[in-house]
């Protein structure tokens, strides 16, 4: 992998995967499962590592942590223990060598012109394996923190598209200049050096209404969508890639979100499912975190919020792929014959499930012509 300016280096530019591979919520205690069973994440330096390192010798693309700043109570607290994005992307960026790793981070809470300047240096200490994906932010109890009130849906995305323009232009010119948009403005803007990846590091996205969209689809190289199926993901991307080429002239990735269970037979796999969700699931927890995207959400969502609990409990919302090692690869394939560019994916056990990944899965995925 060269490392000169401006040439192709981030794992999802230079991949030839027919479906690329991310590892998402490995940052936060209880990874994306909320559940206290005993293997899930702690969040320790050690385990970053440990976890990084095996993705990155299994060959996936990416790490995508989440932005958290306070758990969602309940007997877990799920999310309450976070590493902060930035500082976990630049010391893994350090310990890993192929693979990418993302700072995700919530607009209001980072001005664009330090932002800037720490994409640019994680850009060069990861040899332009860095990115960034983009929140325009979403729980207000988490904004509040920052002595900010929490705007309107649509705002929050225009608030991003300037943030984002500042930004650009840091990494792109020469010299000083001043900056003066609707949200930000920057007398004497300058910022050296540029990031390696030009003419900027991978954005990414998770747009799913119709603004959210939009600023992807202007904006970002890869989306992530979540939905309840994955036709329901397919007709997301292909919604955004079109907006991206028709309105933009621009190619975006898509990327689905999966979480991984499984075992010998199908029904050793849903037992272990139903077990860490319905006995040791966090049901206040899941409750508080509803309540936040839904307001009053057992009302709201009357006889079908048990099923969205669960998925919740399960997964953070992701799509299941539970079963034998067969199914989990018909699973993964059905989303690549749906259009997706990759996926993420998560598990209760992010330790077992990497290795399985990389003793049982990977060679299956190659056999199955999804991976190199």
């Amino acid at each position: 992998m060269t490392t000169e300016a401006g040439a192709a280096t981030h794992p999802l530019r230079t991949s030839r995967n027919r479906l690329k591979l991310g590892v998402f919520g490995l940052n936060v205690s209880h990874g994306c499962s909320m559940t206290d069973r005993p293997e899930v994440l702690k969040v320790t330096w050690p385990e970053s590592v440990r976890l990084a390192q095996l993705a990155d010798r299994a060959g996936f693309e990416a790490l995508i942590p989440v932005a958290r700043w306070k758990g969602m109570g309940g007997r877990t607290n799920f999310n309450h223990r976070n590493f902060e994005t930035f500082t976990w992307a630049a010391g893994l960026s350090a310990v890993t060598q192929r693979i990418s790793v993302f700072a995700t981070f919530h607009v209001p809470t980072v001005h664009p012109v330090r932002a800037a300047k720490e994409v640019a240096t994680i850009d060069h200490i990861s040899g332009g394996r860095f990115g960034l994906n983009i929140v325009a932010g979403w729980n207000e109890r988490e904004i509040g923190m920052f002595g900010l009130p929490q705007k309107e849906h649509d705002a929050r995305y225009d608030v991003a598209d300037d943030w984002l323009e500042l930004c650009r232009q840091l990494w792109t010119r020469e010299g000083e200049f001043d900056y003066a948009g609707p949200y930000f403005t920057s007398p004497g803007a300058y910022s050296e050096p540029k990031p390696i990846q030009r003419p900027h590091p991978v954005i990414m996205s998770a747009g799913n209404s119709a603004r959210g969209q939009q600023f992807a689809a202007q904006n970002a190289d890869l989306n992530f969508v979540i939905a309840k199926d994955v036709a329901g993901c397919a007709q997301i991307a292909a919604r955004g890639k079109a907006l991206a080429r028709e309105k933009y002239g621009r190619e975006m990735q898509v990327f689905g979100q999966a979480y991984v269970v499984c075992a010998e037979t199908e029904k050793e796999a849903k037992e272990l499912e139903r077990r860490y969700v319905h006995e040791t699931g966090d049901w206040t927890g899941v409750r508080n975190l509803l309540d936040v995207l839904i307001p009053n959400s057992q009302s709201a969502l009357g006889a079908g919020w048990e099923a969205f609990a669960a998925n919740l409990i399960a997964g953070y919302g992701a799509i299941p792929l539970v079963g034998t090692a067969e199914q989990i690869v018909d699973g993964m394939k059905a989303f690549a014959d749906a259009g997706l560019d990759g996926i993420t994916l998560s598990w209760v056990d992010y330790g077992a499930g990497l290795e399985h990944f990389e003793t049982v899965l990977l060679p299956m995925l190659r056999q199955a012509g999804l991976r190199e």
